[in-house]
């Protein structure tokens, strides 16, 4: 699904990723941990095309997304992948159900099959209930899950996430711990996630570690 080679990547002299090779399958829940300042983040937005490597390919799904070109990479990046940052980065101007829909109106469907889509995901995460309410009326969690079914309302091949639960209780990130498995269950995506929390670590497919720019070796699945 992910097939990372040379992954290299400086800012002015540091050299935050030091050719990098990485392999993920298709409906694998990777973690990616590692102290701060070892090019986790980097690399993920790497992997989301939000940042271009100084050297190495990227191909995700059989596609090279290093040989795209700027439009093709924004529609490739709509289409195919989906992000969840440890803050929700809802828009607060808009209801849940319209923050969930913007993705699926960019890819260009109708007002009402992006809001079907919408309403869908928001059932399967308990938040139908909340649909009409604006980020300011929603608690921590909610906004999270939120969040979640925007990336999911394109059906994306990949989900990529930074420090998913890093702003929320003990309660609300055991529960999106448990969400990320149901929802490769259900729709089959791959997740990668880069997170210091060790509960989130241990429990996905395998573990990552990055150091001074590249990986350590492998940890076999748990």
């Amino acid at each position: 699904m992910i097939q990372l080679r040379n992954i290299t990547k400086s800012f002015g002299t540091l050299q935050v990723l030091k050719g990098i090779d990485l392999d993920i399958a298709r409906g694998e829940i990777v973690s990616i941990v590692g102290p701060s300042g070892a090019g986790k983040t980097t690399l993920l937005q790497i992997m989301g095309t939000l940042d271009a490597p100084d050297t190495g390919t990227v191909v995700i799904d059989g596609t090279d997304v290093t040989r795209l070109g700027q439009r093709d990479m924004a529609r490739f990046r709509n289409q195919r992948l989906g992000f969840v940052f440890q803050f929700h980065q809802l828009l607060p101007e808009f209801t849940a159900v319209e923050n969930v829909m913007i993705p699926a109106m960019i890819a260009g469907k109708s007002k009402r099959a992006a809001r079907e889509r919408a309403m869908e995901l928001l059932q399967f995460l308990s938040l139908a209930e909340r649909a009409e309410h604006k980020p300011n009326e929603l608690s921590g969690g909610e906004k999270q899950r939120v969040a979640v079914a925007r990336a999911l309302v394109n059906n994306p091949a990949v989900i990529l996430a930074d420090e998913p639960s890093g702003s929320l209780d003990t309660q609300n990130k055991q529960e999106l711990h448990q969400l990320f498995f149901d929802l490769r269950d259900r729709f089959g995506q791959t997740f990668v996630i880069v997170t210091h929390d060790e509960q989130l670590a241990l429990l996905t497919d395998r573990v990552i570690k990055m150091k001074d720019g590249k990986t350590l070796p492998l940890t076999p699945p748990l």
